[in-house]
């Protein structure tokens, strides 16, 4: 039986299940789906062992439930010097610190899904779907190349091979003789958090609001996960107070706000999501979170749901670039030729606050940071997230490119609580869902051999062009100073990000409803996946389930199409 000692005993994985497992040990390089199925093709089984698996690519919890699919009995995650830098000298990691995160397949209060957890007793005890029944926990670089070495079986792809000192990277499972025992005991508790709001109320529009918000906690000293993040915000706070003060008018009102429990899967906002719900598909604009704000200076990143990405590029053209004199972000992410849109901007994360008001709340979301085009920050989430440590990774200039987020941020919030007309772009989703739905045109003929089509979630799609198209050319006509016309322009262009929530889920078992940006059987994704079987895996092809995932679409994206187009008397459809 192996017996290692874990330097870092105070770093461990929320929500892990606890007790104790005994299992060989299986490579699974960064345990994504595919890489689950490369071992299948290797003739590796999980099945009863113990997984080990690299940091990077897809979240702890994400791992975990593809460890729990492939029936592991445990998981084992560790930072792989190929991805993070292990000499500290050179601002790396110690190779015995082992990285924090959480295992819960959600956001919120993994005890209450779905509703606010304000009162515990008012309603009864759920345990999220999204909890792993299996153990999960972090270890160092220096336990994984110990733990490597006693490997046997194939060897792994060479794309799956990092740095490890003296490893030859096998998948494993090992000698029957080598058996791993791995014991996890975590304490469940119930903890009273704070979520802090400041307002500055808008003029004509004070019951619409942007939200701007910064997660407060961190495991460690937390200067990148938190500590810049709400410097900011409450520069931002600052500034725009002075700006009212000196005669700037809001039209809209702004919020901002310093999350709770952030680091146990963006608790504080999620909660309050749950609880605000109904009022906030009324009022709420758009949110900006600035965790995470500054990881590094060379590459801008904006992890955003489509509606924000022009009012995005008109503001990059704007702000300085913290190391590039004389240019802009827009020029310093184009200067080789490459297209803004193709370097700079990503999914909304899981992890991130601005997923759960997108993809729960139905809120426009971004996230803005600053990265290292060559290397990532390799003290987050760990004890030596010091701001010495950040502000060497940066060269000294952390507080530059902290005040260029300020100004890109701040230059955002102008736009959205200033413009007369509300800058979210509905148009682009008629070009995203377009987009997507062509990936669906290469099994078009394998539908049609079972007499199946898809022609009314394209009849829906086109509704929803037809419908924007409508709306910019009603805006386009209509007098430009008519507040009753701007307001109702307004709650439409607000409202379209919240009628892409599924209302054919419920929110206490799918709360992430969103088609486009969220998770579950309702979603484009899942229903593409699924069609993909009937080339892949024909036998597995489910025909009720897929008409039932075909269905949710459809209605989904016509019910956005339907909102859209304003009065009910304008909506042409045949029943």
């Amino acid at each position: 039986m192996e017996e290692l000692l874990l330097e870092d005993p105070e770093v461990y994985c929320p929500y892990s299940a606890s007790g104790t497992v005994v299992g060989g040990l299986v490579f699974a390089n960064y345990g994504r789906r595919e890489d689950f199925a490369v071992l299948g093709q290797q003739g590796v089984s999980p099945r009863g062992h113990l997984v080990l698996v690299r940091i990077g690519k897809i979240s702890y919890a994400e791992k975990v439930a593809n460890a729990e699919a492939s029936q592991a009995e445990g998981l084992l995650i560790y930072p792989d010097p190929g991805d993070i830098p292990q000499d500290l000298r050179k601002l790396g990691l110690f190779p015995n610190i082992s990285i924090y995160g959480h295992v819960h397949m959600g956001a919120g209060d993994p005890y209450s899904p779905g509703f606010p957890s304000f009162n515990h007793t008012q309603f009864p005890p759920i345990k999220s779907s999204g909890l792993p029944t299996i153990l999960a926990h972090p270890i160092s670089a220096a336990v994984a190349a110990r733990l490597l070495r006693q490997l046997t079986g194939p060897p792994a792809p060479p794309a799956w091979k990092g740095q490890l000192p003296e490893v030859a990277y096998l998948l494993g499972p090992g000698d029957p003789g080598f058996r791993l025992q791995l014991g996890v005991h975590n304490v469940r508790q119930s903890v009273m958090i704070n979520n802090i709001f400041g307002c500055i109320e808008g003029k004509f529009e004070p019951d619409h609001y942007l939200i701007v918000g910064a997660q407060r906690d961190s495991l460690g000293p937390g200067a990148a996960r938190s500590g810049v993040g709400t410097a900011i915000l409450l520069e931002l706070a600052r500034t725009f107070v002075a700006m009212v003060q000196n005669g700037f008018q809001l039209r809209r009102s702004l919020l901002f706000v310093s999350w709770d429990a952030g680091d146990f899967g963006s608790v504080g906002s999620t909660e309050w999501l749950e609880g605000y719900l109904t009022m906030l598909h009324l009022k709420a604009a758009a949110y900006i979170s600035v965790d995470n704000a500054v990881l590094g200076d060379d590459k801008f990143l904006a992890k955003t749901s489509p509606a924000l990405i022009s009012l995005i590029d008109s503001v990059i053209r704007q702000v300085d670039s913290p190391n590039r004199s004389g240019q802009t972000i827009f020029e310093q992410m184009t200067e080789q030729g490459q297209r803004w849109e193709n370097e700079g901007i990503l999914p909304l994360p899981m992890g991130s606050s601005a997923f759960a008001f997108t993809s729960f709340g139905g809120v426009p979301a971004v996230e803005f940071s600053f990265a290292e085009d060559s290397r990532p920050y390799p003290f987050l989430n760990t004890m030596l997230d010091t701001y010495d440590n950040l502000n060497r990774a940066l060269q000294g200039r952390l507080p530059a490119v902290a005040k260029t987020v300020a100004e890109v941020v701040g230059h955002l919030l102008i736009k959205l609580s200033h413009d007369h007309l509300l800058p979210l772009d509905y148009w682009c989703y008629g070009d995203v869902l377009l987009q997507k739905i062509a990936h669906f045109n290469e099994y078009n003929l394998q539908l049609k051999s079972r007499g199946l089509t898809l022609q009314w979630m394209y009849s829906a799609r086109g509704d929803y062009a037809r419908a924007a198209e409508k709306l910019r050319k009603d805006i386009h006509t209509s007098e430009e100073h008519n507040e009753r016309l701007l307001r109702m322009f307004n709650v439409r262009i607000m409202r379209v990000e919240f009628y892409f929530l599924s209302q054919y889920v419920a929110v206490t078992e799918t709360p992430f409803r969103h088609i486009l940006h969220g998770r579950g059987p309702h979603t484009l994704q899942a229903l593409l996946e699924h069609v993909s079987l009937l080339r892949d895996a024909p036998e597995r092809f489910d025909e009720v389930l897929f008409r039932r995932q075909l269905a949710l679409v459809t209605w989904t994206l016509q019910g956005a199409a339907n909102a859209l187009s304003g009065d009910v008397w304008n909506i042409d459809n045949n029943f």
